[in-house]
């Protein structure tokens, strides 16, 4: 410590590194600029050093949601045309129930079965049943 800095610390005061304003010796950010002029000192103990060891290797394998069947378009498609008035597409989707309303209305009346061809031929492929 040079006398400059020794006589500043007995009277309480110092300098500002950039602006040139005296401020508190204690002071870590000038008063006039806003500048830091110290590094902060942490008066608290020492935190503990945390490691992390990640071995974590696994990959999701899901093909999507729970309950989510992936249905291939043409599959669907070609079912419906050829057997789509007794629902054999809607039980390759999973849906038992209007598999057996289109069985017993003759593909609700041919009216559903044309619709379902319809609508099939514009799903992406795979499509997904919900």
């Amino acid at each position: 410590m040079n006398t400059n800095e020794n006589m500043s610390h007995i009277s309480g005061t110092k300098y500002c590194k950039f602006c040139g304003t005296v401020i508190s010796y204690d002071a870590v950010v000038c008063t006039s600029c806003g500048r830091q002029v110290e590094v902060m000192k942490d008066n608290r103990s020492p935190s503990p050093q945390v490691i992390i060891n990640n071995t974590n290797t696994n990959t999701n394998v899901n093909s999507g949601s729970i309950g989510v069947k992936l249905c291939n378009k043409w599959v669907s498609f070609c079912l419906c045309l050829f057997l789509g008035f007794l629902g054999a597409h809607k039980f390759y989707e999973g849906k038992a129930g209007m598999g057996i309303l289109y069985l017993f209305t003759v593909g609700l009346f041919g009216i559903g079965w044309f619709i379902d061809l319809i609508n099939i031929l514009l799903k992406p492929n795979p499509y997904a049943v919900y």
